[in-house]
Order: structure tokens, then sequence, then C-alpha cells
């Protein structure tokens, strides 16, 4: 049984004795080595699976110390901008804590499986015919102006909490990776893994830091293109943001650790989806392909990982989009419920029995 970030890492973290160790077991995922892919590359790849958090992503690290300090400052309600996942962390660990959680969405623009999440942990939904960005210049205003608390990742509790990913890579791997890819949509999560790999290092836990590989989806690329992108577009809905909150600390995580925040098309997006899935049994959201899609791109573009070790985060499980799983699919074979009639499709002799 998984003991939370807050508790196991509590003195890297902005705790007091005043700040109640919530948990629903967040935290501790598994780092699963993709000997196949790695092997392809002539290197050691890893997935770090976020998708096994308690809500199926990565935000539950950050969610859990940022409602955690809400309820220790008095406050009875969280508010947020969301593309999905944070709406459904903040649902859950609000209901967890007993706090009104108000989520503003741009309609349509959702995965129905983290929209349906929302729905079941009982927040107040509030769909706007506009985009991610749209949504949190509202929420913004909102909580500027009403005695409720922010959970988007600009609240800095968010990116202390995701930053114990960075710790456990370190703690299982004995030191950091030679690269860490991820997918960039707000920013928050590469700016929370470069500040842990850091601490690491001060502390004397790790002996190196990561080149920290960022990368965003095509169509919703505002880091890379070096301006805001009016109206995103890409399959990656967690990723469909066209001016990320963290984009200046983004820009120094890349900068400091001698990584890029380069781009990947929707198209690579899924070709990357796919060789998880069939070739190491990774079944991630489509924007957290676009960690193994820029791996995929940069070896296409001659960059030697031979010899490297390189961890690939899977922010989200694909479960939360499955939509885009069945849409990705072959036509499936239809029957009649014959012995014969089956074996045939499969291509197998006939059975003696």
């Amino acid at each position: 049984m998984g003991i939370g970030v807050l508790l196991k890492y509590k003195s890297m973290l902005p705790v007091t004795a005043a700040t109640p160790m919530v948990t629903m077991g967040e935290g501790d995922t598994p780092l699963v080595r993709a000997s196949k892919l790695g092997k392809e590359l002539g290197a050691e790849l890893f997935f770090k699976l976020e998708g096994c958090n308690p809500t199926g992503s990565f935000k539950d690290r950050g969610m859990v110390v940022t409602v955690a300090k809400a309820v220790e400052s008095g406050s009875k309600a969280i508010m947020c901008a969301s593309t999905g996942n944070t709406s459904a962390s903040a649902a859950a660990y609000g209901a967890r804590c007993g706090l009104q959680t108000v989520v503003i969405i741009p309609k349509g623009k959702i995965a129905l499986g983290k929209f349906a999440q929302a729905i079941v942990y009982g927040a107040r939904i509030i769909n706007i015919t506009g985009n991610f960005d749209d949504a949190l210049k509202i929420v913004l205003s909102l909580t500027q102006n009403h005695p409720v608390t922010l959970v988007n990742s600009l609240n800095p509790h968010r990116i202390e909490g995701q930053k114990t990913a960075a710790f456990e890579i370190v703690d299982e791997l004995g030191d950091a990776p030679d690269y860490l890819f991820i997918p960039v949509g707000n920013a928050g999560n590469i700016t929370a893994y470069w500040k842990g790999f850091k601490e690491y290092k001060v502390r004397g836990l790790a002996l190196k830091t990561p080149k920290m590989m960022g990368f965003q989806a095509e169509g919703a690329a505002p880091i890379v293109r070096g301006y805001p992108v009016e109206k995103p577009q890409t399959i990656a809905t967690a990723i469909r943001i066209g001016n990320p909150a963290s984009w200046k600390s983004a820009v120094a995580a890349r900068d400091e650790s001698g990584g890029v925040i380069d781009m990947v098309s929707d198209e690579e997006i899924l070709h990357a989806y796919r060789l998880m899935a069939t070739r190491e049994g990774v079944f991630g959201e489509p924007a957290s392909a676009a960690s193994y899609a820029g791996v995929l791109k940069m070896s296409r573009q001659g960059t030697d990982f031979t010899g490297k070790r390189i961890v690939c985060v899977v922010t989200g499980t694909g479960l939360k989009d499955p939509d885009t799983a069945i849409k990705q699919s072959e036509a499936f074979v239809e029957l009649p419920p014959d012995l014969a009639a089956v074996e045939s499709a499969l291509g197998w002799r006939k059975s003696r029995v």
C-alpha cells in the first residue's frame, strides 16, 4: 500500500505540522523497462507509468499537495480550468477532503473518460465555448475575486507535488537518466521534473541531472513557434494548449539542462501510441505518446542514443481516451457462432474436435 507523496517526501515538500497528510496512494508509480523498443535504439529505455496514480494521471501528485495546503489554509472550495486530467484530479481530491470543486472546461474539447471522472466525483462543471486558455483566464479572475483556491499549475504547490516523480526515478535507477522525454502542454510538468532533479542533485542524492526533452503537438506548439497559438489543434487533448502558463520555466528547464523543446505531429504521436501498446504493453493516452514520439523523431534525425539511459513519461492512462483507441483500430471481424468459420478467419487448421 502506497503511503503517498506527502508522507514519503515530507522533508522535500512545503509541509508543516498543520498540513493534513491526505493520500489516496498517489505516487510510487512503475518505471517499466521497454526492452524491445530500447534494443532498437541501443539504449536503456524506460516508461514512467503515471497513469497508475489514483485518477489515472500525473496530476494527482501535485493535486494532493495543493488540496492539502488549501485545507490547511481554511479554504472551502477549489477551482481549475482543464482539458481533462486536472479536473478529474481536483474533483477527486476535493471530494476526499470535503471541498466544493468547480471546473471550467472547453466544451467538446475534453476526452469523455476524463469528463466522466469530473462528473462522478461531484464537481460543479461549467462548459465554455472557447479553448483552455479562455477557461484559464476566467478561472484566474474568479479565484482572485472570490474565496476559492486556484489549483491549476500556476499554484506553486502543484509543481512541488509533481517534482516527486523525478525523486522516484532517481530512487529506482540510482541516479538521474541521461534524457527525460516528456509531453509539454501547460508546461508545469517539465518545470516540476527539472526542479526535482536539481533538488536531488543539490542534496547529493543524484550525481547528475538529465537533458530535459519536451515535446508539444505540432498543432499546439507555442513554445516551439515562439508565440501563442490562438486555436490549438491536436488529437492529444491533454496538451491542446496555446499559451502555456509555465512557458518561461519550461524554457528555463530546457536551457539549463541542455535539452530541447520540439514538436511532433499527430501522425507521429499515434505511431508512437501504437508501438508502445503493441510492442511493450503500455497503453497511454495520446498526449502521453508525445514523449516516445520525440525519441523516435530525434533518432530519425540522427541523435545517437547508444548506451544512454532514457526515461519517457507516460502522463496518463489510455483509458482516459478510449474513443481514440477504438477509432484507430481496424474493422472488427463479425462471424456466426461457428467453429469452422472462426478457424478459417484466423487462418488456423481445421480442428479435429
